[in-house]
């Protein structure tokens, strides 16, 4: 039983080196092609490099667009959310007395041009009765005109009309106030439809 073992050898083996001998113009040519294959390979990197840039800043871009879209149209929302009741309180409230106390002012506005050339002839003033004592009361400081006032029940508290010997001006302010209310009441429930639709 006195057999020998081979084992395998790990050692490197030495290889003879061999020398390369290229003449001066092919080693130019040489390191010339290697200078060559690593700038254009340089390059495709950096090309390789700006395209995945731009792609990267285009897709931030298109993000940062789509955030300050849907940004924008909270910020909309809740500025009308908050405005609502604000402008159904102006609407209901402010414009109807603001419709009030300048109707007598209106109607002077309206005499004045069309009395001009009528001052002997009695101007017929018609109103509601709550509107006429004030009508009443400021027109006749205003001018020397020869009125007469007439109350009409059936006339809203902002409607007036002017008659005169032929002809007759109506002043409408009930159909402003409603105007600008249903303007108002129309925009919001298109934008509150408009919101459900999204």
């Amino acid at each position: 039983m006195s057999g020998r073992v081979t084992l395998e050898s790990f050692e490197a083996e030495e290889t003879e080196e061999q020398e390369l001998a290229l003449d001066a113009a092919a080693f130019e040519e040489a390191k010339l092609s290697a200078f060559e294959t690593g700038y254009q390979a340089g390059w495709d990197d950096a090309v390789a490099a700006q395209n995945a840039e731009t792609a990267r800043l285009h897709s931030d871009l298109g993000q940062n667009l789509q955030a300050l879209s849907f940004t924008y149209h909270e910020a909309r929302a809740e500025m009308l959310d908050a405005l609502r009741p604000l402008l159904f309180e102006i609407c209901e409230k402010l414009l109807p007395q603001l419709a009030h106390d300048s109707l007598a002012g209106v109607v002077v506005e309206q005499l004045m041009p069309v009395a001009e050339g009528l001052t002997s002839v009695p101007i017929v003033v018609t109103a509601n009765p709550v509107a006429l004592s004030q009508i009443e009361g400021i027109v006749a400081h205003k001018t020397d005109l020869p009125l007469s006032f007439v109350a009409e029940q059936t006339l809203g508290e902002g409607q007036v009309y002017l008659r005169f010997s032929e002809s007759e001006t109506r002043i409408d302010l009930d159909a402003v106030v409603a105007a600008i209310s249903n303007a108002v009441t129309t925009y919001f429930n298109a934008d509150l439809k408009d919101e459900t639709d999204v």
